[in-house]
Formats: C-alpha cells, structure tokens, sequence
C-alpha cells in the first residue's frame, strides 16, 4: 500500500458544517460509520477508512464490537505517522459492548491499544443493557443471562464512563439507544452528563420527541442508519419495514436537485440539526459532499417531516431478556422504563 496522502480531489473539511457539544469542541456533522452489517471484512472496512479520510472525512465512528478496530488503528496509525493529519484534526468514537458495562476502563483501553491512539474524542455506552449476543447471530438468540435495565446497574457502568473522562483517555462520554426516560434518570444522577446520544435516526424514523429532548438538554444527537440501512443484518428485517431512498418525496426532491435520494438523506440529517454516519465502501466521498452541499429549504425540510412512518428498523430483539416479549419493550414506549 502506499503512503497515505490526503487525495487531489478530497472535499475541504471546511466546508462540512460542525456541531459543538456542550464543552465547545466541534464534532465535524458527518461521520464515517465502521460497523460492517456482518457483510464486510474487518479489512474492507479499515480500507473504507482510509479513503474516507483521504476523501476528507474527519469524523470516524468505531465499536469494540465490529470487530474491526485493530485493522482500523493500522490505518489511523498509517495517516498520523504520514504527517498528512494531526491527531487534533480527527474526531474518533469508540463504545463499549454489553458484556464489559462492568469492565468499562478496561474496555476503553484496549480499543484504545487496537486503535492506536492516546486517548478517544468521544466513547459511548454502546446500548443499555448489559445482554451479550455474538457476532453474526439470527433474530432468535438470546444470552442466557440476559437482564433488564436496571437504573442502579447503568450508573455504576456510567460512573465507569466518569473517571475516564476524569482520566483523560477520553474527552466526552455519552451514551447510545437511549430512551427519554432513561436519559431522564441518568442527567439526574449523573457526575459528568452525556455529550452526545446515537440514536436510529432517518427520514423514516425521525423520533421527534427524543430528538428534541436531546437538543433541549445539551445533548448531540448522532443518527445512525441515516440511509436507512439497506445493507443491515438480516436479524433487523422485518416484513413490515419501509425504505427511505425508495420513498417518493426522497425520490422527488432529489431530482429537483439532480442528485442521489442518499444525498437528500444526509442533507436532511444535516438541516435538521444532527450527525449522520453513514457507512459505504465506495460512496463515501459522495456522502461528503453531500454534507457540504448546504441546508434543504425549509419547504423540503416540511415535506420530508410529514413522511415519518414511525418504523424502527434496529429493533434489538436479541437484547431481550425474558419469554414472550416483545421488541418495543426495550424502547419504553409508553413513557416509563420496561419494569423486570
């Protein structure tokens, strides 16, 4: 492979607007997404990786779980050692998995060994719930110690997340698949409150309430599925679900701009005040300068607001933990935590 270079052709980082959490770092408003939906190699994805950030991506979204961040520090290590980057131009998130809420420093070190760096921009509670479920698996599996969400039990994982923010290993802490209810409990209880919440968010599932709650608390909201996810795991497909880059007022106004339905996508995300993170092989330049193409009008940010079909499509059925439950139990849609 040859040395890394930023490309002729990369997309100005200047030009991609930036969010500021609530200690007044900016997050670049697009990032790239590492999860590989059980389809790519850890070596494709790091390959996606390093031409993103040749294309002029800033913002890179890792987990412990794809399974692929020792692939990715090879890249991160190939750009910083380059002298192309500075290690303050890139912003990196990494999460710690389920099986490690009781091992969260722990966890936070060695993605940071395999990502070769010093310290992470922004590390997440990859879900709520401490349910392990191994890579690949179908819709049916279920850890035989799966347990619910236990208020007293997340705070000692967050308290976890505190003392690396205190440490210094990580800048920001924030959490992931979070609910209004449980985000309530938490900015409650909470020493150092989360900076930033990724959430399933697209024009087909723009969660309104939770989204606003987010911005009304200081809190980012990262989008992920931003496309809808057509490359996502067979175990999150459901006869029922929607496609957003097929849906007719997509398909319109990106024609009216002679552009892609995925570009209409991230330029929603964008307007509407959140970070996408999408994931492609080889669209990600074009996903870049959709970022940077500017705000929809306030008639299409209308229209698209009216095709919200409520339609989750991680739904997180294998984070379960008992018999005869269903999906929507994780996501307290009555307003109150699912009680054990």
């Amino acid at each position: 492979m040859n040395k890394f270079t930023l490309a002729a052709e990369a997309v100005d980082p200047g030009r991609v607007p930036k969010r500021t959490v609530y200690t007044g770092a900016k997050i670049p408003a697009i990032g790239l997404g590492t999860f590989g939906s059980d389809r790519f190699s850890a070596e494709q994805v790091a390959r996606a990786v390093r031409g993103a950030v040749a294309a002029g991506y800033r913002h890179i979204d890792c987990a412990s779980v794809y399974g692929n961040e020792a692939e990715i520090g090879k890249v991160f290590s190939e750009i910083l050692s380059s002298g192309a980057l500075r290690r303050e131009e890139l912003w990196i998130t990494s999460k710690v998995w389920n099986d490690r809420h009781d091992r969260v420093i722990d966890a936070c070190k060695k993605s940071l060994a395999d990502l070769q760096l010093d310290s992470l921009d922004l590390y997440l509670v990859h879900w709520p719930f401490p349910n392990f479920h191994p890579p690949g698996c179908d819709v049916t599996s279920r850890s035989p110690d799966a347990r619910p969400y236990i208020h007293e039990n997340f705070m000692k994982t967050w308290r976890q997340m505190e003392q690396l923010a205190d440490s210094g290993l990580v800048r920001h802490i924030g959490t992931s698949n979070m609910t209004i209810p449980k985000l309530t409990l938490l900015l409650r209880d909470a020493q150092v409150r989360p900076a930033c919440n990724e959430m399933e968010l697209h024009p087909h599932f723009q969660q309104p309430d939770l989204f606003q709650f987010c911005l009304d608390n200081g809190i980012v909201p990262i989008g992920y599925c931003p496309l809808g996810s057509p490359a996502r795991p067979e175990r999150d497909r459901t006869p029922d679900d929607t496609a957003d880059l097929e849906d007719p007022v997509i398909l319109e106004i990106a024609a009216r701009h002679n552009t892609t339905p995925a570009a209409v996508c991230i330029r929603w995300a964008l307007t509407r005040g959140q970070i996408p993170i999408p994931f492609s092989r080889h669209h990600y330049k074009e996903n870049l300068e959709a970022a940077a193409a500017g705000p929809l009008s306030d008639e299409e940010i209308k229209r698209i607001s009216k095709i919200d079909k409520n339609c989750r499509l991680i739904k997180g059925q294998v984070f379960l933990w008992k018999e005869n439950q269903n999906w929507e139990d994780l996501w307290d849609t009555n307003g109150e935590i699912t009680p054990p």
